[in-house]
């Protein structure tokens, strides 16, 4: 068949033979009809598809709205719903005008019209009453609590009438509409500082959160990370605001970012983040200044002349309309049958063409459908496999790290016993054991993490030679065990601080120093860096590990950065498990860097790459955070909610060190029961435990007591389950095995953190739910 026009390509109906007859019988009908009885049909016929382009018109024009007043754009708005308005009254219909009304009262109450706003908002109210649609009546409630919180007016009547749509809502199971509605309470809790009604809303909006529009998505992580600033959570407040900054600038929500930005600075300035504080500021101040100014030029008075003059012109545009499609009909009645004629001919040839392009596309559709289910059986497939995977690291983490927690914790407590100082030697061989087995855990689930794209990204200023230091003092007891020397020599053209990836840095120089150490014995371990190159902005730094050791035969240079090689050499003493060369190459090729290797049999190694870092201003000596004092938590009543008996005995010795008073819960379920029986300072929440894990226990516990710091204490992978703890209303997380002195201290600043509150400043104007 030849080239069919893409206008009779679209929207084929599907003829079954039934139809076709029907369709054969209805023209010969027609045909036979006089020209009074034609035209009789033709007007039923014209006025039916008047009033569907009417209402089709209609559904545009409020999708249109919509689009504006998520934008700002308020003064298009206006004069757009004006029109909306005028069409609502041609159909007649409450549902229509009820539309029409609600769209300007949103207009007047945007531009600060609170008396107009008002006006509109009840007669929508009445119209929503007569169309007898719960969820139009619903939504009319919402509009007037809204109405209520953004003019002042009474907060009592906003929660009224917010409990009236929420209910008609639930009794629906529109879980869109819910959204919105939780939403709107939010901001009314917001507005008179009232932070636990406002938390217990957003506990129920994010069940529908899937369910809202991408500005309602936006706008409630700017909730979400105001609700978390006001409680200091900063961590947490920033994740949220710049996710609705992605949102709303993809989106170009220009009232969201607004208020998202004056947030984020807000954030940033508490946590002495000064520089990005004064950008984030800026970006605010920017979108500030242009919705200000897109408002000023609204033209109030013309927009409202319009309204007034469409409101008294309305009769009479309609019997001008009508009579002029009366005469119309009139002058074109001697043409009529000849039209008809030539219009039914031209649409048989129209049928005919149409059905066989719908031939055709059904011939294409069964083909599509074809590859479609091959390719999501494929996808399906991949997803799975990749999920799989993900479990399987997932469970190896948690299955591995729970015993490691229970033998580095208890070597750890037993080492600090002065009876068994004859067993130190045999303690401290057990730890480093252990430790040694929870960096190889470490070292897999690393290769696992990068390989799957799931790294994040850090950018940060640091001090590069404290850094280095401390980095070297870890392998202190690797050291003193093969009798090496560590000499540590950086460049005096490197600044004091520099911006960058700290944590990769660290992670590429451990693994290089740790060989180093592990292949050397009684010899020399240089760490070198020095300046490459510098600009004004940013400066190349390149680094050295090189050591005396027995090196690595030419042959096998390559094959080390492979995942599980070694370079095979019966001089091995610790063969390893070949991980370590491998994430160094993977991390510095996340860094647009490679790393370079110099080495022989006998004559040591040599390993060197480079790194370029943004330079920062001089930054004075910062002086180290004090640490909190242990003694703080004698006699604070600390709930462990852990199934295993040996970590629970583990976790309660160290806290029983520090005279704290624990208690253990063996199960989600059973900490629920313990704490509404009593008072405690802290829970610490393991993540995996039978009848109720630690998120739903936790989810349940904000629902009563948002005060109460709980800390996941973890063997999980933390960045797969990172989100979810702190969704569920989690402080702070804590990976087992972990330090001591660490484990001490985010307890205590927690502890700290939950006596305080502190009452924000208001809210800037922001967005409704509409």
């Amino acid at each position: 068949m030849g080239f069919i026009p893409k206008f009779l390509y679209i929207a084929v109906p599907k003829f079954t033979k039934e139809m076709k007859k029907l369709y054969c019988f209805l023209l010969f009908f027609l045909l036979l009809f006089s020209v009074d009885g034609q035209n009789s049909l033709f007007n039923e016929e014209e006025n039916d598809k008047d009033t569907s382009s009417k209402q089709i018109l209609f559904q545009k024009l409020i999708d249109s709205s919509q689009t504006l007043y998520d934008n700002g754009d308020y003064k298009k708005d206006l004069v757009l719903n004006f029109k909306l308005l005028k069409l609502a009254l041609e159909l007649n219909k409450p549902f229509y005008l009820y539309n029409g009304y609600r769209n300007l009262a949103y207009d007047y109450i945007a531009i600060g019209d609170t008396t107009l706003a008002k006006e509109n908002f009840v007669k929508s109210e009445k119209q929503a009453l007569l169309s007898k649609n719960e969820k139009v009546e619903a939504q009319s409630y919402m509009d007037l609590a809204n109405f209520y919180t953004l003019s002042s007016q009474s907060s009592e009547q906003a929660y009224k009438y917010h409990n009236k749509s929420i209910q008609i809502l639930e009794t629906l199971k529109d879980s869109v509409e819910l959204a919105k509605a939780h939403y709107n309470v939010i901001l009314t809790a917001f507005e008179i500082d009232d932070l636990n009604k406002a938390y217990i809303h957003i506990i129920k909006a994010k069940k529908y959160a899937k369910h809202g529009d991408k500005t309602y998505l936006a706008a409630m992580d700017v909730l979400l990370g105001e609700y978390y600033y006001k409680k200091d959570n900063y961590k947490l407040a920033d994740i949220h605001l710049l996710n609705a900054i992605r949102i709303a600038e993809k989106q170009k929500f220009k009232i969201v970012l607004e208020d998202a930005y004056l947030q984020y600075s807000k954030s940033l300035f508490v946590q002495k983040e000064y520089q990005k504080a004064f950008k984030t500021r800026e970006k605010y101040e920017e979108h500030l200044e242009s919705n200000r100014l897109q408002l000023l030029t609204t033209n109030i008075t013309e927009a409202s002349e319009n309204h007034q003059i469409s409101e008294y012109k309305k009769n009479v545009k309609e019997a001008e309309i009508q009579y002029q499609l009366q005469a119309e009909i009139v002058r074109n009645k001697s043409k009529l049958n000849t039209v008809l004629l030539v219009l039914s001919a031209s649409f048989v040839i129209l049928l005919i063409a149409l059905f066989f392009a719908y031939e055709h596309r059904k011939e294409l559709v069964l083909e599509l459908k074809i590859k479609n289910k091959e390719y999501l059986k494929a996808k399906e497939k991949s997803e799975q496999l990749a999920k799989s995977k993900s479990k399987f690291f997932s469970t190896v983490s948690h299955e591995l790290r729970t015993p490691l927690y229970g033998v580095i914790g208890l070597s750890t407590i037993l080492l600090e016993d002065e009876s068994l100082k004859k067993h130190e030697y045999d303690l401290k061989t057990l730890k480093f054991s252990a430790d040694y087995l929870l960096a190889l855990i470490n070292d897999v689930l690393q290769i696992n993490k990068i390989d799957s794209d799931n790294f994040e990204e850090e950018h940060a200023a640091f001090n590069l030679r404290s850094l280095i230091k401390e980095i070297a003092s870890t392998f202190e007891y690797m050291r003193i065990q093969n009798k090496n020397r560590i000499h540590i020599h950086i460049s005096q053209g490197i600044p004091n601080f520099i911006l960058g990836n700290s944590v990769r840095l660290s992670q590429v120089l451990m693994n290089l120093i740790g060989n180093a150490c592990k292949f050397t014995e009684d010899g020399d371990i240089y760490i070198i860096a020095e300046t490459v190159c510098s600009t004004n902005s940013n400066t190349t730094i390149k680094f050295y590990v090189k050591d005396t050791g027995i090196g690595i035969p030419k042959n096998k240079l390559e094959c080390v950065f492979e995942e599980f090689s070694q370079a095979d050499s019966i001089d091995y003493k610790y063969q390893g498990t070949g991980l370590g060369l491998p994430i160094v190459k993977k991390l510095l090729a996340l860094s647009n860097s490679k790393i370079e290797l110099d080495s022989d049999s006998g004559k040591g190694s040599l390993f060197s790459f480079s790194l370029t870092f943004e330079l920062t201003e001089q930054i004075e000596k910062k002086k180290d955070t004090p640490l909190l004092d242990v003694k703080n938590l004698k006699d604070k009543k600390i709930l462990i909610v852990e199934d295993n008996r040996i970590n629970q005995m583990v976790t309660k010795k160290i806290l029983q060190k520090n005279q704290a008073i624990c208690s253990i819960a063996e199960n989600g379920d059973e900490a629920l029961k313990m704490l509404k029986e009593d008072d405690y300072d802290l829970i610490l929440m393991d993540i995996n435990m039978p009848k109720k894990n630690g998120i739903e226990a936790t989810t349940e516990i904000r629902e009563f007591n948002t005060v109460i710091p709980i800390i996941a204490l973890t063997a999980v992978e933390v960045e797969e389950m990172r989100q979810k703890i702190y969704e569920s209303g989690m402080n702070d997380i804590i990976v087992k095995p972990y330090d001591i002195n660490k484990f001490n201290q985010t307890l205590l600043k927690n502890l700290s953190q939950s006596e305080a509150y502190r009452l924000d400043e208001p809210h800037p104007h922001r967005l409704l739910a509409v």
